[in-house]
């Protein structure tokens, strides 16, 4: 049974969303603050964590970059943040997805398969080892990319993406076709979880990215991002 970690200060909440994913045949481990979840997710190995920003100790954001220093696991925040910034922090902090709140089970569920699709998809990669384009190179067998011989630090979701547009030279991809093929949604997706990952990407990879485009480059290669 596929075990989920859900990290979540309001009883109500997690009680509500523990009963509904557990009727989506999940397993669901509960954790009220950040520094219990880390606990269980040392001991127990999750595969996939549900993690509210706003915790009584340990910030979520702190949690979920303790987490991806370690794991791979898919991470998705459950928050009642709206702002643009709090959600691309939480990005950049290893987050793979998010959902606002109040959660919609299904939707949530959805999200989940998901993300976890996206891990088996990865394990039974037959994309070639190794891809270069100019100066950045892409070592897909060890999930990281290197500009001009130095390792970028990118996420998991930043690298996906990064390969998508690998895959994809010279083609304009838009919104509805990256949620897709990256994040595995086909009618779920919020626009500004694509934007905010182009952007972190461009910033990571691109020598100018304060060019106002959506547009991602490196050096002998160039990708439009359909606005």
């Amino acid at each position: 049974m596929t075990s989920l970690l859900f990290i979540e200060d309001d009883d109500s909440i997690r009680l509500a969303l523990t009963l509904a994913l557990e009727d989506e045949g999940y397993e669901v481990r509960e954790a009220a603050d950040g520094r219990t979840g880390l606990e269980m997710f040392a001991a127990q190995e999750p595969d996939l964590v549900l993690l509210d920003l706003r915790l009584p100790d340990i910030g979520g954001f702190e949690v979920c970059r303790t987490m991806r220093a370690n794991s791979i696991v898919p991470i998705i925040i459950v928050t009642a943040q709206t702002d643009t910034y709090d959600l691309v922090a939480g990005l950049e902090a290893g987050a793979d997805d998010y959902v606002t709140k109040p959660v919609v089970p299904k939707e949530l569920a959805a999200r989940i398969r998901a993300a976890l699709r996206r891990v088996q998809l990865h394990e039974t990669s037959t994309a070639p080892p190794r891809s270069r384009f100019g100066d950045v190179e892409l070592r897909r067998e060890q999930g990281i990319a290197l500009k001009n011989g130095e390792e970028l630090n990118l996420t998991k979701t930043e690298f996906r993406l990064l390969c998508e547009f690998a895959d994809h030279a010279g083609m304009v991809l838009s919104r509805d076709q990256l949620l897709e093929r990256v994040w595995g949604y086909e009618y779920l997706g919020d626009s500004r979880l694509v934007d905010a990952h182009v952007r972190r990407l461009r910033v990571k990879v691109e020598d100018h990215p304060d060019d106002p485009r959506l547009i991602v480059t490196a050096r002998g290669i160039g990708y439009r991002l359909l606005a």
